[in-house]
């Protein structure tokens, strides 16, 4: 097994660094008076830049450089986060992000003009001036009496092992301010007993700066976890002559398995001079030395596995459910004890070891719900309409396979939502509404379904203008008498679209088949509702998984099929009465008619029904249709796979999985049953009407 680049972690890490970069910037356009808002961006900025020029990506440690020194005038009260200025931050941060991810595609002249941009919002009285050369500070002489702060350094001896060195941290420290720096030597062991790569010097500093303490604790912040920091502040002391960067005095360097430090101007940052002799501080009682095991302590929270791993993974444990499945079936076929024992504790573990599989699997989908901010921030803005957008249930959890395919269909919505849904700020107006759209996506869990619902308060569907375009393209005839679901289940046919004109949004009739066919895909279904003048829900029900469900086994005929178990509401026995009545297609299920369709015809099953033949009440969304087998077998573990090519055009079945003997069962696709059910009842209504 060949190691990760580590360039590769770094695209990873600085992928989730830009999540809470945008997250932040796009929460700062709401609450600009945030501090921890403001904080939360500058140390994704602070680590990004650090990491990059770490890992060799020197543009990216350049570029956000100076972004992260413009962006500092925020951090410090000076300015306030404009929603201008958030826009030229979400640009850099993107652009940041393509020099990470393909820096090909980057051209220098984008990063200039981002960085003017800053410059215009952020200085607007320097607007000739580089960004860098306008904050930095000018050097000026230290005055004789100044304030500053004590430190004592003590790293973990492991530090260096994890690529950072002491030196360029007191390095980065001594540009605050000018240092005293006297390394504390107490530590060292004898040279037998010492590990190369083990660090034993501890520092003593004195920093005669007028700074705060977050800007000593920027300087350490990638190392706060793997070192102990004793800080107090300084009273009015002599502030020492320039020299250079670190002298140790009278004495040698203690050996630190590290690269000597690089050369530094002595200009650049005054510490004590060579003649000073050497002292040990006593104004101020040095603490003891505890090393404080944080690392240890605090354990590891999460391991990286690439995806491919969890779906092979995936793909073994539903090798075993099958192999688990022909077990129980041959020891329930013989009298063997002891065998019995073993398939019963086998299939214990199999099903918790699918289960805890399943389990690696899933993801909050808020991770999901973060990408539509972005969107929706970037819409508001190029349509000029103001939008709140709200989200709950982020911690609901998905299957990973079901979060990446439900990524376009939620961005069509959204884009509906908001080109067509919400409207324009004087229209509201005029209703009584307010200024502000507001466009809600929430996630529950409902059995062994996920409800994702997209909802708007725009102006809601325009049913008659849905119709009439549906009269247009021949979909219906003239005057047909339809209910408002059945002319909305218009909006999801190919190349149907009621805008009037072509935007880049939208116009063009492409989007909502898509959604559609891709939902159901996904062995879900859609649901729209509308309240005119009031808005639009549109409600996703998806299952838990694709991979591993448990069905409910029936025989109609000589053939076997699975129905999903998450559909099932009840079983119930035919009676004679509704056995007698062949032209009804309607139970009374305690008082309440459910419609129902006989398997055997849809499935031209051959030879005699069985004389008491089951119902299998299943749902979709509140509607219930009743299934009648010739048998309910039982529950099963159900594999899902998937149907070959030459068999798409079957719309009945959802998949096969394999039986314990062996043989294949279909899959059957309630939400298509559900239809047929539907379609049915409506010609027999038609049939009585006339």
């Amino acid at each position: 097994m060949s190691a990760m680049d580590p360039t590769e972690i770094f695209r990873q890490e600085a992928s989730e660094l830009f999540e809470v970069l945008e997250g932040a910037l796009l929460d700062l356009g709401q609450r600009p008076d945030d501090r921890e808002l403001v904080d939360s961006a500058f140390r994704a900025l602070h680590t990004i830049k650090g990491s990059g020029a770490m890992f060799g990506f020197d543009k990216v440690a350049a570029f956000t450089h100076e972004f992260e020194t413009a962006f500092d005038r925020v951090r410090k009260g000076e300015i306030k986060p404009t929603q201008e200025l958030i826009s030229v931050a979400l640009a850099a941060k993107d652009y940041i992000r393509a020099l990470i991810e393909d820096p090909q595609s980057t051209d220098d002249i984008i990063g200039e003009a981002i960085l003017d941009d800053l410059k215009r919002f952020v200085f607007p009285d320097q607007a000739a001036a580089p960004v860098a050369e306008m904050v930095a500070p000018p050097l000026v002489p230290v005055e004789s009496k100044q304030a500053g702060w004590h430190l004592y350094l003590e790293f973990e001896s492991h530090i260096l092992r994890n690529g950072s060195n002491p030196l360029d941290l007191l390095e980065d420290l001594c540009k605050l301010g000018p240092c005293f720096v006297v390394p504390v030597t107490d530590g060292i062991p004898f040279l037998d007993e010492m590990e190369p790569e083990d660090c034993y010097l501890k520092w003593d500093v004195k920093l005669h700066a007028a700074c705060d303490k977050d800007a000593i604790d920027d300087v350490f912040m990638f190392v706060s976890d793997e070192m102990k920091l004793t800080l107090s502040p300084l009273a009015h002391v002599e502030a020492p002559a320039p020299a250079p960067l670190f002298q140790l005095l009278d004495e040698e360097p203690a050996p630190m398995a590290a690269a000597p430090a690089p050369p530094v101007e002595a200009a650049a940052a005054p510490v004590a001079e060579q003649a000073v002799p050497k002292v040990e501080p006593k104004s101020e009682p040095k603490p003891e030395p505890k090393l404080e095991a944080k690392r240890d302590d605090r354990g590891i929270a999460t391991v990286r596995v690439q995806a491919e791993r969890l779906d092979e993974l995936m793909d073994r444990v539903g090798e075993l459910v099958i192999a688990q499945a022909r077990l129980t079936q041959l020891a329930s076929s013989g009298s063997d004890l002891s065998i019995k024992m073993i398939a019963e504790e086998i299939e214990r573990l199999a099903s918790s070891l699918r289960d805890t599989t399943m389990g690696a699997r899933m993801v909050p989908i808020g991770s999901l719900f973060g990408r539509f901010r972005r969107l929706i921030h970037d819409l508001s803005r190029g349509l000029s309409k103001p939008v709140e957008f709200v989200t709950t249930g982020e911690d609901t959890e998905l299957d990973k396979t079901m979060i990446e395919c439900l990524a376009d269909p939620l961005v069509h919505l959204i884009r509906n939502a908001i080109d067509h849904g919400i409207e324009d700020t004087a229209t509201r107006s005029a209703n009584g509404k307010t200024e502000q759209g507001r466009i809600e996506l929430a996630a529950v869990h409902s059995g062994a379904q996920v409800l994702v619902t997209v909802k708007d308060n725009g102006g809601g569907l325009n049913t008659a203008r849905i119709r009439a375009k549906a009269e247009e393209q021949g979909l219906i005839a003239a005057g047909a008498v339809l209910t408002d679901h059945e002319i909305h289940q218009f909006l999801f046919h190919p190349g149907f679209s009621t805008a009037q004109t072509i935007s880049a949004l939208s116009g063009r009739g492409v989007g909502m088949d898509v959604v559609k066919r891709t939902i159901e895909n996904m062995r879900g279904s859609i649901d729209l509702s509308t309240r005119p003048g009031q808005g639009t829900t549109v409600t996703l029900r998806l299952p838990l998984t694709l991979a591993i469900i448990e069905g409910l086994l029936i025989r109609v005929g000589e053939g076997r099929y699975i129905i999903p178990l998450s559909a099932v509401e009840e079983c119930i026995e035919l009676t004679a009465e509704d056995e007698r009545s062949r032209g009804r297609n309607f139970l009374n299920v305690r008082g309440n008619l459910v419609p129902f369709l006989r398997l055997r015809e849809i499935m031209n099953a051959s030879g005699a029904p069985d004389r008491h033949q089951k119902t299998i009440i299943i749902s979709t969304g509140d509607t219930h249709v009743g299934l009648v087998a010739d048998q309910i077998i039982g529950n099963h573990q159900t594999v899902i796979k998937s149907l070959s090519k030459l068999h798409s055009d079957v719309t009945m079945f959802s998949g096969a999985t394999i039986l314990g003997d062996g043989t294949a069962a279909l899959i059957l696709d309630v939400a298509q049953l559900v239809a047929l059910a539907q379609s049915k009842v409506e010609k027999q209504h038609i049939s009585e009407a006339a």
